[in-house]
């Protein structure tokens, strides 16, 4: 029979399996460190880093306004007048205290396909510009396929139609209206002198065409470039084909002031000198006496003077006087944005209301081929400044 344990002992025996107990407990939950070689130290625990949002290309996606472009040159020999342009947006955005729109310009002196490219890809819903017929040209299958509007400020007539619309004043229109007042004051023979060009031929065709409408008859029609010999050769045969009672001079107002003198020598010198739509556009036309009397038509100017004093008040120098289409194409955009719905395509069936829209420039409408029919008026230069001698219509 063994020997009992005395207390001593069994005190030691209950510490030594403690320790035992202790070394299990240890080994069950630690690493296990090896008999040889130093410590193995423990980094810190690799955290995957968070995912970024992908980077999206231009502007930022907006819920909450109407996302338009303009297209305008702002460098280049065009800059001026494509700058003039987009202080017109903004003001005219002042003016009328809108907040639905969001206007981005783009500079099409650099290219305007990709203007109009960069544009739609960042969300533009409708495209004011661009300003000349080759960056319109370059513009529009672009945004026809986009199913994108271009609201142009180019005249050029053969660029209408399939989503484009044009602003421009129109040559046609400008002589069409010349020509009936010229009829109602008892005008019935008409000559022409012409600039050669473009603008020449299509303004040749407008007037033979409005002197057929109104009863009356082109005595001579002379083509001329710009020379000495030429623009001279020009008057002597218009004068010897008979006198008439008006001549258009297809040109510049600086041209036809000096056109005028000549055709006053050279056989027709009680002609009344008729203008088209491009010497509004001109600030020093009334300054010019050789054009004293002449009557031209075009877009009405009163509430374009009141725009020009806001103008230059705010950006510190006279606008250019083509910068009021834009301000109206805001005026136009904003009265259809009150049925356009935040996101969604541009109503581009409102742009052919009939009863038109009103502006800087007075009443227009759009017709079905995209061209912008103006209400104009007859003014007459006549102590060095313009006189409205007939008013413009105030609607269709």
């Amino acid at each position: 029979m063994a020997e009992a344990a005395t207390a001593p002992q069994r005190l030691t025996q209950l510490k030594r399996a403690v320790f035992l107990l202790g070394l299990m407990v240890l080994s069950a939950c630690s690493t296990v460190v090896p008999r040889s070689g130093p410590p193995v130290e423990r980094g810190p625990a690799v955290v995957a880093p968070p995912v970024a949002p992908p980077v999206m290309p231009g502007l930022p996606t907006d819920n909450e306004h109407h996302m338009v472009a303009l297209l305008v040159p702002l460098t280049g020999t065009n800059a001026g007048v494509g700058k003039s342009i987009a202080n017109a947006t903004q003001l005219a955005l002042l003016d009328t205290n809108n907040s639905s729109l969001r206007i981005t310009t783009y500079d099409t002196a650099t290219g305007a396909a990709a203007a109009a490219q960069r544009a739609i890809d960042e969300g533009a819903r409708v495209i004011l510009g661009p300003l000349l017929a080759e960056d319109v040209r370059a513009v529009s299958p672009i945004a026809k396929r986009a199913g994108v509007p271009v609201i142009s400020f180019s005249n050029d007539s053969s660029l209408a139609g399939s989503g484009a619309y044009l602003m421009g004043y129109s040559p046609a229109q400008s002589i069409e209206r010349v020509v009936d007042y010229a009829r109602d004051q008892g005008i019935t023979t008409y000559g022409g002198l012409v600039a050669n060009g473009i603008y020449g031929q299509r303004a040749s065709t407008a007037f033979l065409r409005a002197v057929e409408s109104a009863k009356g008859q082109v005595i001579s029609l002379q083509n001329y470039d710009h020379s000495n010999p030429s623009i001279t050769g020009a008057t002597l045969r218009l004068g010897k084909a008979g006198s008439v009672g008006a001549v258009l001079v297809v040109d510049d107002g600086a041209a036809a002031a000096g056109i005028v003198p000549l055709l006053r020598r050279n056989g027709e010198a009680g002609a009344r000198v008729l203008g088209t739509e491009r010497w509004n556009t001109e600030a020093s036309i009334a300054a010019k006496p050789a054009l004293n009397g002449a009557w031209f038509a075009s877009v009405p100017d009163n509430l374009y003077r009141q725009y020009a004093v806001k103008y230059r008040a705010r950006f510190g120098a006279a606008p250019y006087r083509l910068s009021s289409m834009g301000y109206d194409a805001v005026l136009l955009t904003i009265r259809i944005a009150r049925d356009w719905r935040i996101g969604s395509s541009f109503p581009e069936e409102r742009l052919r209301d009939k009863d038109g829209f009103a502006g800087i420039d007075g009443a227009f409408r759009f017709s079905r081929d995209g061209i912008a029919e103006r209400a104009l008026e007859v003014q007459e230069i006549r102590g060095g400044t313009t006189v409205t001698i007939s008013p413009a219509p105030a609607g269709f």
